[in-house]
């Protein structure tokens, strides 16, 4: 597996090793090992996955202390734009995001470390987005930012026209109107 860093440092790109022929392709999607020596330290307790069509848009999402998550993300089926913005006050790139395109045919994975905020949309007719999370889903710990938000300046690559949204994210705050974030200096790990 090869790693590919981003501009924001512990924010990283996975790119596995394929072995095809006639026959098809494999590859090793996760090793904890590798995982451990390429990455960090962490252990994953909860996998998900999720369909959806073309201009869905699904975040920017996170979870509060003490129920905050990493996330590591792929697609297995189609091609998303995948986000992380850091929301970390205090840090030299608090306010920035990166993006990466994820698809069935690149296999590329995205880790998306606590402090950050996460979303995706779909590129491609369908898609099937995986994640693994090293910490269990706390509905009362739930935070999220506006995908739309002026001073994020995020370039989904969908028509506004497009973007399909749940209810519940069409009326999250912006950044500059959080109450809560993370605070750069906070030890966000065991």
């Amino acid at each position: 597996m090869e790693l590919i860093e981003t501009f924001i440092k512990g924010v990283v790109l996975l790119q596995p090793r394929l072995f095809g022929d006639e026959r098809g392709y494999f590859f090793e999607s996760f090793s904890q090992r590798d995982f451990e020596k390429l990455v960090c330290k962490t252990t994953f307790v909860q996998d998900n996955e999720s369909k959806s069509c073309y201009g869905v848009l699904r975040g920017l999402h996170f979870q509060k202390p003490p129920y905050a998550q990493s996330k590591l993300v792929r697609v297995v089926k189609g091609k998303v734009l995948d986000v992380a913005v850091d929301i970390r006050k205090g840090s030299p790139t608090f306010g920035k995001y990166v993006s990466a395109e994820l698809s069935e045919e690149n296999k590329r994975q995205f880790f998306i470390p606590r402090g950050f905020a996460h979303g995706f949309a779909v590129l491609s007719p369908e898609a099937i987005f995986q994640y693994k999370c090293d910490n269990f889903y706390a509905p009362e710990y739930e935070g999220a930012l506006a995908w739309d938000d002026p001073d994020l300046g995020i370039d989904w690559q969908l028509p506004v026209e497009k973007v399909i949204l749940s209810e519940k994210d069409r009326c999250h705050v912006r950044l500059k109107e959080a109450e809560w974030l993370f605070d750069y200096n906070e030890k966000l790990y065991e």
